[in-house]
């Protein structure tokens, strides 16, 4: 007896598996106070406005991008500050804001002067910074770039200042890490060495500079979950380009007498890295 079996082939389709659960989308906030503390970078020296207007800088730049109400901005920074009069002088005034994000941008003037300490510094910026993360301010500081590289020195006058900046910096970032903190890092910042960022003193920001500050500030801000309704553009608009004579003019009233007072307080620290130079090279 012969059977025939006949097996016929049944397709089964696999369970669909389950569609993965969509990400949870980052929650973002929108800032609606924000305070600039520091020197006269933070003041916005560097970028004038129309009509002997005063200065603009970074701050209302930021502002504008954060969509940051007249009303919800503080600027109490000034020129020649020190990290000092940043915790004395205009914490205060800032923790009395109660801002949502604080820029602190200071530190430079520190550097030309002769009682320069970088543990006082890393003191103040840790008071600052946990005073204002206390009433839930999101604290933004700088680090700075070698300012040696835009700034015509004698070779040994460079050194000097590259060396205290590195100081600067290095009392900057023990901060940093120990609060956990972000931090604009200057010496990276693309084209922050491109003299077409600096004024004509090569020591403040130009326009251009002023709007690359703010644009990095927002970045920082967006990583950290605020809103930037309108991004920072690197188009320069809204300011004066100075002329020739504006430019002498400020280099005659202010400049010249501000690097004679600084560069007198300066020296002896110079006169030291010199020495020190000399005696390496002749062993």
């Amino acid at each position: 007896m012969v059977f025939v079996v006949t097996v016929i082939s049944v397709g089964v389709t696999p369970p669909a598996k389950p569609a993965p659960a969509p990400r949870p989308q980052p929650q973002t906030r929108r800032a609606t106070r924000l305070a600039v503390l520091g020197d006269s970078t933070a003041v916005g020296l560097g970028d004038p406005l129309p009509n002997r207007g005063g200065w603009r800088g970074v701050g209302p730049l930021v502002a504008e991008a954060l969509g940051i109400a007249e009303d919800g901005y503080l600027n109490p920074s000034f020129t020649g500050a020190r990290m000092s009069c940043v915790r004395t002088d205009q914490l205060p005034k800032t923790i009395a804001h109660r801002p949502d994000m604080a820029l602190v941008v200071v530190g430079m003037n520190d550097t030309l002067r002769p009682d320069f300490n970088a543990d006082n510094i890393a003191e103040d910026l840790t008071a600052i910074v946990r005073e204002l993360t206390a009433i839930g301010t999101t604290v933004l500081p700088v680090r700075f770039h070698d300012h040696s590289k835009v700034f015509r020195l004698p070779p040994s006058l460079k050194r000097a200042l590259s060396a205290r900046v590195t100081e600067l910096n290095e009392a900057i970032d023990r901060v940093v890490e120990a609060e956990g903190i972000a931090c604009l890092n200057l010496d990276t910042l693309p084209g922050a060495y491109d003299l077409t960022v600096w004024s004509v003193d090569r020591l403040h920001p130009s326009e251009l500079g002023h709007r690359m500050l703010a644009e990095g500030f927002t970045n920082l801000a967006a990583a950290a979950g605020f809103e930037v309704p309108r991004p920072v553009s690197l188009t320069c608009s809204g300011g004066v380009e100075p002329s020739a004579a504006a430019h002498f003019g400020w280099l005659v009233a202010k400049g010249v007498p501000w690097l004679w007072r600084r560069g007198r307080e300066f020296l002896p620290y110079a006169a030291v890295i010199m020495w020190r130079s000399f005696r390496e090279r002749v062993g």
